[in-house]
């Protein structure tokens, strides 16, 4: 009897997988949802008068806004304090589709960890001039500091770490009900952006919440699952992960002074979406 059950299912799925596309080519969606995060570790350069040094590995972590804080997930005014995710498609064909987002993530740097540094800083940096704490003067090859927040670095994306992308994704159908009031799809995607971060970082002491700049871009594979809950209505979960270079990173808020890395990000997010029926023709 199991075996008959376990050939029914697989019958089941063999017949759901191949099954034909719905008419989507022409309709459109929007999704919105929530992600949680995590980071390879990074290598960050800073540079600027009298400094030019590199942190080595350094670690970092996400920054969700608790559940307890339910209110920030419904209320519309605070919808875009989460780390959010906003995208909207268009099917080119019934299974392959072109689409714009907003990857909300953030970027945190772990105060207090120990760091090997690269390179050199003086006792004056910047301009106008920043007196640097003496733990904190001199040629570095590799040696270990502490990321003091304070006296040394505090780095952080979370206004956010924003990945703008154009991304295009395919669907195989894995289910559908014989009514097709339900159904399942399969889907992997590839895409390109640019880094928008608005950074909130701290050197020597001298530091602001920056605003939104153009600070790099990336690329980014992702796969997940649809599940059609009407014609109208689907959720979804999505496994991404890309990689980013970050060019110009504001700091002080001084234009002398920058920061520059790369990040490897893995995502996860789960996302509500509405489709828009439009001509197929």
């Amino acid at each position: 009897m199991k075996k008959v059950l376990f050939l029914f299912l697989l019958s089941l799925i063999s017949v759901a997988s191949f099954s034909q596309q719905t008419n989507k080519k022409g309709s459109y969606y929007l999704t919105w949802g929530y992600n949680r995060s995590t980071y390879a570790n990074s290598d960050i350069r800073f540079v600027g008068p009298g400094y030019d040094f590199t942190l080595l590995d350094a670690k970092a972590s996400d920054a969700p806004t608790p559940l307890r804080e339910f209110k920030t997930y419904v209320d519309p005014g605070l919808l875009s304090i989460p780390q959010f995710n906003f995208h909207a498609g268009y099917f080119i064909k019934d299974n392959l589709s072109i689409s714009i987002g907003w990857d909300h993530m953030k970027y945190v740097v772990n105060d207090g960890q120990t760091v090997k540094v690269n390179g050199y800083i003086n006792a004056q940096t910047s301009s106008p001039a920043i007196t640097v704490d003496p733990a904190y003067v001199g040629a570095f090859n590799q040696s270990p500091l502490v990321l003091d927040p304070v006296k040394f670095v505090h780095l952080e994306h979370t206004d956010g770490y924003n990945f703008a992308s154009i991304e295009l994704e395919h669907y195989h159908s894995l289910f559908q009900s014989p009514k097709g009031r339900f159904a399942i799809d399969w889907m992997q995607g590839v895409g390109i952006g640019a880094l928008v971060p608005r950074s909130d970082v701290h050197v020597f002491g001298v530091g602001q919440n920056n605003f939104w700049n153009l600070a790099g871009g990336g690329a980014s594979l992702k796969t997940g699952l649809k599940f059609h809950l009407s014609n109208l209505l689907f959720f979804e979960t999505t496994v991404k992960t890309g990689a980013t270079k970050l060019i110009d990173i504001r700091t002080t808020g001084r234009s002398v002074d920058h920061a520059e890395q790369s990040i490897f990000f893995a995502e996860f997010y789960g996302a509500l979406g509405f489709t828009i029926k439009g001509s197929s023709k």
